[in-house]
């Protein structure tokens, strides 16, 4: 079962750098000093992203366990 432990490490890196790009994203967004509403919209459109990549970090922990209990 290494390789589940493996491909579930991989994933949640995966979404770890999805998160810190939305991070990234939000920070470009404050920093340009926009008005408030479109500060808004640009941070609305970032929170799908952001609950994607929560969830594949999540579902690559999913996977380290389940290799760990297997295994």
């Amino acid at each position: 079962m290494d390789w589940l432990i493996w491909t579930g490490a991989a994933v949640s890196l995966v979404g770890l750098a999805g998160l810190v790009w939305c991070i990234v994203l939000v920070s470009r967004a404050r920093k340009a000093n926009l008005p408030d509403e479109e500060l808004r919209e640009k941070v609305r459109k970032v929170i799908p992203l952001n609950m994607g990549a929560l969830l594949l970090s999540v579902f690559g922990l999913i996977l380290v366990v389940m290799g760990i209990a297997l295994g």
